[in-house]
């Protein structure tokens, strides 16, 4: 339990008063559709010809949770149908996107929309506020974390398989290709209480962490995040749809040649390859792209084509176009592939349905050209000008993003954004030096750490590489293993030279080093005291069982019943509960270099959601880690829209900001 049961006044809660208009609406809704949401998403779910809506619970103001069984013709009342669309009551719903696109829709059908979709501006979603408070992102968990006496119920997986998606017709059900109330009147009636149920769970959450209410400059943010997945991107669906043909006839080529050299029936087995490799004298453990990477340094030119070919097929470029086409509604716009918040510990966006967040880069030639074969379906030329269509596919993904036609994109990213945010926060002076001057940070890393001049592609340009690998892998503590991790090794250092690499970039750095461990301490003397500390304007705020990192922004970052336990070297840890690596609710433990990653990382968050806002008058369509994506008219000026984003935020003087951009006929990493 985070807050003790019946700590909130009921004065304080977020709904209006009995007998007044009313204020807010708590939703919850059951739907059918044939497109399966888990691929596709929540908008081509609701655009499909067979999409309803079952049921419909609400609770006006705090109130008596009803419900609506559309799916027996009852009628949800006309007050209820304004509130909807009335922009002065607050609407209310755990994933609060899905509920508003399904009612978009329902509305639309019945007449009372003449928009594609409900505003989202009076919108709020617990599972935002959830993701705030640092807690899990399900209804189910958030419930069982917070202690609610009403639980979210067990049966409701089973009950949506059974009503809300297709079935396989059977002798035994007659043939039906859906299950209908009528076929199991018993489930349906469990199925009601079920949606009343999740409308009082959600009530419960928002009762429990009314002390802890969002900032109204999140829910603003959360808002434009809303318009953003509305408007989508466009997808070149001829050429994801040739891109996907070309993968399997190239994948055919590929497995051909694997087995005519193997002799081996399936050779994309993993097991059956590591077998014949371990025959012909290459033993592995694994055969992910790192570990064939490591055969192909010493294999013969037998096994070595066997590799590449095994390289090849490992590609999973095509994963990426099957879910662009998986996902485009009718008019071939990808929507609602950003989750706000997807990452609760520092609020930073996540990525869903496209993995926007990982995309390959492009280094090739005439990108336009062999873009133009792609979407012809020319598998001929491509095989003859390439070495291998699946990296020509992969490289090639990102061209299949476009504006509307007579529109461009302009794609403007910040510079180094986190390597200027951690300077500033820690006041090393010389970097911000550096970026004051436009100067390279690898270079001036590299410098200080070898105590020489160190230019790109001239004077001592060599050392620029372990400039980089360093400041890559030591601005939150790293050492070796970080080195490691980001590719020293594969660069070409030496694994004796890497301690004193880390070495150097401490002692070249002297400030964040200082900046680690003053967090460390404050975080620390604030879970102990049980009282605010402050170092270098972050504050550490101890209430209720919660640790609250407050950033210059003013959002906080929370940190759920935080201790002091005992790390692996005997010394002092800061600990709290979250979600792990395996997304499971678990207790984690940190330290000073860690909190400050979370910090530097939430206010290079906050910086991209103050240039969004700056911005919010353009069609923004996308946003990838530090770049923004706008689609406009061609009179549209570049260096303007640079200017508008390197602007400060007001809370943030003395950072220095830059932005770099391009124009694009398609979307690509210049």
């Amino acid at each position: 339990m985070l807050l003790p049961k019946g700590s909130v006044e009921k004065s304080s809660l977020p709904f209006g008063k009995k007998g007044l208009a009313m204020n807010t609406l708590s939703i919850d809704v059951e739907t059918f559709s044939d497109v399966d949401i888990s691929k596709c998403g929540a908008y081509k779910y609701a655009e499909s010809p067979s999409f309803e809506i079952l049921l419909f619970a609400y609770a006006a103001d705090g109130g008596e949770v009803q419900v609506v069984d559309l799916a027996a013709g009852e009628k949800i009342p006309q007050e209820i149908l304004a509130a909807l669309t009335d922009d002065n009551v607050i609407k209310w719903a755990f994933n609060a996107n899905f509920e508003r696109i399904c009612l978009s829709r329902y509305l639309s059908d019945v007449g009372f929309l003449r928009d594609a979709f409900l505003s989202p501006e009076s919108w709020h979603c617990t599972m935002v506020w959830a993701a705030y408070m640092g807690l899990p992102l399900s209804l189910a968990a958030v419930g069982s974390v917070l202690g609610l006496e009403e639980q979210k119920m067990s049966e409701g997986k089973s009950l949506i398989r059974y009503f809300c998606t297709p079935c396989t017709a059977t002798k035994t059900n007659g043939g039906r290709v859906r299950n209908l109330p009528c076929h199991a009147p018993d489930k349906w009636a469990m199925f009601k209480a079920y949606n009343k149920r999740d409308v009082k769970v959600e009530m419960a959450i928002q009762h429990r962490l009314a002390k802890f209410p969002v900032p109204n400059f999140l829910w603003d943010e959360y808002h434009l995040d809303q318009a953003i997945n509305d408007r989508g991107i466009r997808i070149d669906m001829a050429f994801v749809d040739n891109a996907i043909a070309i993968d399997a006839r190239s994948r055919d080529e590929l497995s051909g040649r694997m087995k005519q050299l193997t002799g081996l029936d399936n050779p994309n087995s993993v097991q059956q390859m590591k077998g014949w490799l371990s025959q012909h004298g290459a033993e592995t453990d694994s055969l992910d792209k790192k570990a064939v990477l490591e055969l192909l340094k010493n294999a013969p030119s037998e096994l070595a084509e066997v590799l590449s070919l095994r390289q090849q097929l490992a590609k999973s470029s095509v994963k990426k176009y099957i879910a662009m086409k998986n996902v485009a509604c009718a008019d071939h716009r990808a929507r609602g592939t950003f989750r706000f918040y997807g990452a609760n510990r520092t609020g930073r966006f996540s990525s869903k349905n496209i993995q926007l967040q990982n995309l390959p880069q492009n280094y090739m030639e005439h990108l336009e050209d062999v873009r133009t074969l792609v979407r012809r379906g020319d598998f001929e030329s491509l095989n003859v000008l390439y070495d291998s269509v699946p990296n020509v596919l992969s490289q090639l993904i990102r061209t299949a993003f476009l504006p509307k036609e007579g529109r461009k994109f302009i794609v403007a990213d910040f510079s180094a954004i986190e390597a200027r945010v951690l300077s500033w926060l820690a006041k090393e002076r010389w970097r911000m030096d550096v970026f004051e001057s436009n100067g390279d940070i690898y270079c001036a890393t590299a410098g200080r750490m070898f105590h020489c001049n160190v230019v790109k592609h001239g004077e001592n340009g060599h050392l620029r590489q372990k400039g980089k690998q360093a400041e890559l892998a030591c601005g939150y503590g790293g050492s070796v293993g970080a080195l490691k991790a980001f590719g020293a090794l594969e660069s070409g250092m030496k694994e004796d030279e890497l301690k004193s690499l880390v070495d150097a970039w401490r002692a070249a750095n002297t400030n964040i080093v200082e900046f680690w461990w003053a967090v460390d301490r404050a975080a620390k003397g604030c879970i102990k005291e049980r009282s605010t500390k402050v170092t270098h304007g972050i504050r550490f705020i101890y209430q209720s069982g919660m640790m609250f990192i407050e950033l210059p922004s003013g959002r906080r970052l929370a940190y759920v019943k935080p201790r002091i336990g005992e790390n692996q070297f005997g010394g002092e840890s800061v600990t709290y509960m979250g979600l792990d690596l395996s997304k499971k609710w678990a207790r984690i433990e940190s330290y000073g270099p860690k909190l400050v990653e979370n910090v530097t990382q939430a206010i290079s968050r906050d910086i991209l959601c103050y240039a969004m806002q700056t911005l919010r008058t353009m069609d923004i369509v996308a946003h990838v880690h530090d770049e923004i994506i706008i689609e406009c008219d061609e009179q549209v000026s570049l260096p303007v829209i640079c200017e508008q984003m390197e602007r400060t935020p007001p809370w943030a003087e003395g950072l220095l900001l830059r932005a770099e951009g391009f124009e694009c006929r398609f979307y690509q990493k210049n």
